[in-house]
């Protein structure tokens, strides 16, 4: 749904896996990657929005991801995660201190590290936003769009 309300509105979306074969989400929806995430680089890009489903784990330790996610919120990039992928963003040391909100299942991840966990639908703090799943995920979306430097 992000992604959708983000192309309705104009915005140039990127997909980027640890691999370039083809994954479908856990709604069935198929995508085909773009560009591998050791790949990406920060300044070439608005923002960066991390995606839950199952094969969101792997992204929870890996270095790579992590890496990238201080990069966007170093540079004071838009850095988003949705479903259980606030995880990834709490493990990268970036929702120390900061409000956030995840699926249940991520909650404890974003408490051991320093995050103010909200429970809300999304919450919004500075340049991080993070929603808990998919009854989120329009508003989610909708926010993404809304947002200064979005698109």
């Amino acid at each position: 749904m992000p992604r959708k309300v983000l192309e309705d509105a104009g915005a140039s979306v990127t997909v980027v896996s640890s691999s370039l074969d083809g994954a479908t989400g856990m709604l069935g929806m198929e995508v085909k990657p773009d560009i591998l995430i050791g790949n990406v680089i920060a300044g070439d890009r608005d923002g960066i929005v991390f995606v839950g489903g199952g094969g969101a784990k792997e992204y929870f330790d890996g270095p790579s991801a992590h890496a990238l996610a201080r990069s966007f919120f170093e540079h004071g990039k838009l850095t988003w995660a949705i479903c259980i992928d606030p995880a990834t963003l709490a493990n990268a040391g970036v929702l120390k201190d900061r409000r956030a909100t995840s699926f249940p299942s991520s909650e404890q991840a974003l408490r051991s590290h320093g995050a103010v966990v909200t429970g809300d639908d999304v919450s919004v703090d500075g340049n991080i936003v993070a929603g808990v799943g998919p009854v989120a995920a329009r508003k989610f979306g909708k926010l993404l769009v809304d947002v200064p430097g979005a698109r």
